[in-house]
């Protein structure tokens, strides 16, 4: 294994400022630019910390998410 110098680090991941935490039962919002597998595991893990459920669709436009319970 060799030891290099001066490798710079990647950059930060950016975070998504999704708003689950206003939704209620019914609401939505469109995502633009996102893979689909990058916005349900972000459901998933938002859901599974605040039992609570959502479904995303491919939709015209991006991907919506519906708080569904």
């Amino acid at each position: 294994m060799e030891i290099e110098k001066s490798v710079p680090m990647p950059p930060e991941r950016k975070r998504m400022n999704l708003p689950y935490d206003q939704m209620e039962i019914g609401d939505s919002f469109l995502v633009k630019d996102v893979p689909m597998q990058t916005i349900c595991s972000a459901n998933y893990r938002y859901g599974k910390r605040r039992n609570v459920r959502f479904m995303a669709r491919v939709v015209e436009g991006g991907i919506r998410v519906w708080r569904v319970d």
